[in-house]
């Protein structure tokens, strides 16, 4: 597994999101994660929305995932 997989996968789950993915050794990674869909979802509701996209691959070829998940309003606030 590389990040440009793990990137691909929540990409093509996530239409629309902006995605970004890093991680060296192939089971640990950190992703963002933008989407409009994040809206009114609480942080545990919106990783579970990307945990979706990754299916039985997340405890298995992917041993962590560490994710920060924003809509664009609250990307763009971080100036």
């Amino acid at each position: 597994m590389n990040a440009e997989t793990v990137q691909a996968m929540i990409a093509a789950g996530m239409p629309g999101a902006k995605v970004s993915v890093e991680g060296a050794d192939g089971v640990h990674f950190e992703a963002l994660v933008i989407a409009s869909e994040f809206a009114g979802l609480r942080p545990l509701q919106r990783h579970r929305r990307v945990y979706e996209t990754l299916g039985d691959k997340l405890g298995g070829e992917i041993h962590a995932l560490a994710l920060k998940t924003l809509t664009p309003e609250e990307w763009a606030a971080r100036g």
